[in-house]
């Protein structure tokens, strides 16, 4: 019994020992993870606070970044203002010496016989071997021709070649010593509505003057002397007035990108529109010009008048677009492709008489033709004389094609 009590207790005492050991072990278990949650926060305190930190310094990074940028914005503008406020006369600088004025002595038939009247516009120089262009209209029926020089050198000129259908002639002058000052070109295909210009001429006769303004509007179509229209018409509001017909229209590195041409004005003074003809149609009727003395336009040989909401309806058309075909020249391209005007004459509600009935034109290789614009357009810069072309047309509103080989007219 005595020995059962002395197990009993000794097995109680290593119960408990083991007790208080595992109670000291759990304790110190305790105070370890306690001590390295302390130290984790302790450590989360010191990055919360470079976060902090980082936060503050990038708040201000992005307020020097928003004060840079709103300084580099302000200088680019005050550049582009500056540099445009300036342009102009450096573009006259550049280009003054080229602009010349042209007086002609123009042969009028009347009944009583000849009579002499004088015309005055402006040009510049094209090549240095002496090529000048200008306006059909201010060489027009002109005996002869002078050519005056900012230096005030005067020289008779050679009527090289006209072309009544886009307004332009080209003059020949032999200045020997002399160096002339050819202008240079643009792609008049990229020019921009709202992009500023500059225009050159000798107006009333005056030493070349310069004018500012924008373009107003691209593809216009300005009938020409020779009562055709001329396609892709720059529109632009610098001022222009009586003597800077031929003159160049210039962008701001002083480039050619049209010719002025005409004013919209019944009194021939500036009325705010001006027009120029687009250099790449210039280059292009130059050229010939200088090799043959003429150029030679596609032509068809049809009249017509654009589809009008009126038009639509008096021909039952869904649509109010395309080309109405109020005439066919006889022997024309347009007779041997089979197209067909009108017979039955009407008066719309502007007064104006038109022969309806008649094949209208909606489209061109593919192209769709809203009107008389669109098909000349595309005729005069992508087709020349013998090229064939698909008309799409409505006829008694059934849609067709027509293929039509182009003939020429110069």
């Amino acid at each position: 019994m005595d020995k059962e009590y002395v197990v009993l207790s000794v097995f109680i005492a290593v119960a408990l020992i083991l007790s208080i050991g595992t109670i000291f072990l759990y304790q110190s278990s305790i105070n370890e993870v306690s001590l390295k949650l302390s130290q984790l926060s302790g450590k989360i305190d010191a990055l919360q606070a470079k976060v902090s930190n980082y936060e503050y310094r990038l708040m201000n990074v992005e307020e020097n970044l928003s004060n840079l940028s709103s300084n580099l914005t302000s200088t680019a503008i005050l550049t582009i203002a500056q540099h445009n406020l300036t342009a102009p006369e450096a573009v006259y600088e550049k280009v003054k010496n080229s602009i010349v004025l042209i007086k002609s002595r123009i042969v009028l038939e009347t009944l009583f016989g000849k009579t002499y009247t004088s015309a005055e516009g402006s040009g510049f120089v094209y090549s240095p071997d002496g090529y000048i262009i200008t306006n059909y209209h201010v060489v027009e029926n002109a005996e002869s021709v002078q050519v005056f020089f900012p230096d005030r050198s005067i020289y008779t000129a050679r009527i090289v070649g006209v072309d009544p259908y886009s307004d332009l002639a080209v003059l020949k002058v032999e200045a020997g010593e002399k160096i002339l000052y050819p202008l240079v070109f643009s792609d008049s295909s990229k020019l921009k509505v709202g992009q500023p210009v500059i225009a050159v001429g000798n107006p009333f006769g005056l030493t070349a003057t310069l004018t500012t303004g924008v373009i107003s509007q691209l593809n216009r179509l300005l009938e020409s002397p020779g009562g055709r229209g001329i396609p892709g018409v720059i529109q632009f509001d610098a001022a222009v007035n009586p003597g800077s017909s031929g003159g160049p229209l210039l962008d701001y590195s002083g480039k050619v990108i049209g010719v002025t041409t005409a004013i919209a004005s019944t009194t021939g003074e500036f009325a705010g529109i001006g027009f120029a003809i687009p250099s790449n149609t210039v280059l292009r009727v130059v050229k010939s010009l200088i090799e043959t003395g003429k150029y030679e336009h596609p032509w068809m040989g049809i009249g017509g008048i654009d589809v009008n909401m009126e038009i639509a309806q008096l021909m039952n058309l869904e649509k109010a677009y395309g080309l109405l075909v109020t005439a066919v020249a006889q022997g024309s391209p347009a007779e041997k492709a089979g197209l067909r005007a009108g017979t039955r004459i009407v008066t719309l509600s502007d007064g104006t008489r038109v022969t309806i009935g008649g094949d209208v034109i909606i489209g061109v290789d593919n192209i769709v033709v809203f009107g008389l614009t669109d098909l000349l357009s595309y005729i005069e810069e992508y087709k020349r004389p013998g090229d064939t072309i698909t008309l799409k047309i409505l006829r008694d509103r059934i849609e067709m094609y027509i293929n039509l080989t182009l003939g020429a007219i110069s």
